[in-house]
């Protein structure tokens, strides 16, 4: 859920802190992405109810997602590849095991989702922490709906046929 409500990338997700959710802003502050950037994206309602309820059963100190495997009482957070796993376990109880389901579909529907809800490239350029905004055009064509919405610049054009009569078309 965190990974499809905030469009992070596995490694991102990971190493989430307590810290890092601004209930107050209502935005997850993402730190030390790819290029080492930080970025905040909007905190889903939805999903902060699930972290608090997830927080109360399990009661992370530092790490939202700690390891199981703390060395020495250290909170560790937990590795990516659990990520992967725990991914690729809800696809199978969703019944999508034969599709390739992993961590980084969760962040590409996210952006074809948020495209489709009418948000700008530019924008979702700057939640998913986008260095070129070339590397988030690829949700265009990700997005049939965002495709057939969108109307020829041909049909707001008014033009005189031969015969003087005004068309548009």
């Amino acid at each position: 859920m965190t990974l499809y409500a905030t469009g992070a990338r596995r490694a991102e997700a990971a190493t989430l802190k307590l810290s890092d959710i601004d209930s107050r802003r209502m935005v997850v502050h993402i730190q030390g992405g790819k290029g080492r950037k930080d970025r905040d994206v909007m905190l889903s309602p939805r999903l902060l109810d699930a972290l608090r309820e997830y927080w109360r059963s399990k009661r992370p100190h530092v790490y939202l997602f700690p390891s199981s495997c703390g060395h020495r009482g250290v909170e560790q957070p937990i590795s990516d590849k659990t990520i992967w796993n725990v991914c690729r376990a809800a696809a199978r109880r969703a019944g999508l095991e034969d599709r390739h389901i992993h961590p980084h579909t969760l962040r590409h529907c996210f952006a074809t989702h948020l495209l489709e809800a009418g948000a700008d490239l530019r924008t979702i350029q700057m939640l998913l922490g986008h260095r070129d905004l070339e590397e988030t055009t690829i949700y265009l064509h990700l997005s049939q709906q965002h495709l057939s919405a969108t109307a020829s610049p041909l049909d707001a054009l008014t033009f005189s046929t031969p015969g003087g009569h005004k068309h548009s078309s």
